[in-house]
């Protein structure tokens, strides 16, 4: 695997957006001693495992007027996607949907603290008001085809779903096909191999 300093190298993260990951990062493992943002026993991957592995969705992403995160937790990867984002796409509004009352607290203190343009809705998925999201991203929610349940629900219908999946995706794809129809790209994963970022596209009902 590459090394952290290859994987931001590669991912053209800027050295502004660096330091801010890194306050980020500090975040986190402060507010993990609170509550379980992310395992304890991962916090030594932290940057490979969960941040660099969510600038990638922030490369798989565009430019749009409106990104939507769900199910956010520790702010993966929305958090970290509205970070690169600052400089990149500075119109862009986002937006963490967020269901656990202290996760939602720490997700709005890390955007006061990193300044950043974010909205933190504490509420569940399917009762949080239709965002028309232009993109929506989520990371180890729910398997595909309830993730599109969602999608319907809060991405507008030309919008782009991103979803980060391992090694079952495959049979996820097949299993959500049964029950709905979409076009995808399987981007393959910079901080592990056997995992994709699925784009997707053209959701509808069967």
């Amino acid at each position: 695997m590459p090394t952290q300093e290859e994987l931001l190298a590669r991912l053209d993260v800027s050295r502004e957006t660096r330091e801010r990951l890194q306050i980020f990062h500090d975040l986190v493992v402060k507010w993990t001693g609170r509550i379980n943002l992310i395992s304890k026993s991962s916090i030594p991957d932290l940057w490979p495992r969960h941040i660099l592995d969510s600038v990638q969705v922030f490369r798989a992403g565009d430019a749009v007027d409106h990104w939507v995160d769900i199910g956010s937790g520790g702010g993966f990867p929305g958090l970290v996607v509205a970070i690169c984002a600052r400089v990149d796409w500075p119109d862009t509004r986002f937006t963490l949907i967020e269901s656990d009352q202290r996760k939602a607290a720490f997700l709005r203190t890390a955007v006061r603290e990193l300044g950043l343009s974010v909205t933190v809705l504490d509420q569940r998925i399917e009762s949080a008001p239709p965002q028309a999201a232009d993109i929506l991203s989520a990371r180890a929610l729910s398997d595909l085809a309830q993730l599109l349940v969602f999608v319907d629900r809060h991405l507008k219908p030309e919008g782009v779903a991103l979803f980060q999946k391992g090694a079952s995706w495959r049979k996820e794809v097949d299993a959500a096909k049964r029950t709905w129809s979409f076009r995808y790209r399987a981007i393959t994963s910079l901080t592990d191999e056997d995992a994709v970022i699925l784009r997707i596209e053209g959701i509808a009902h069967g």
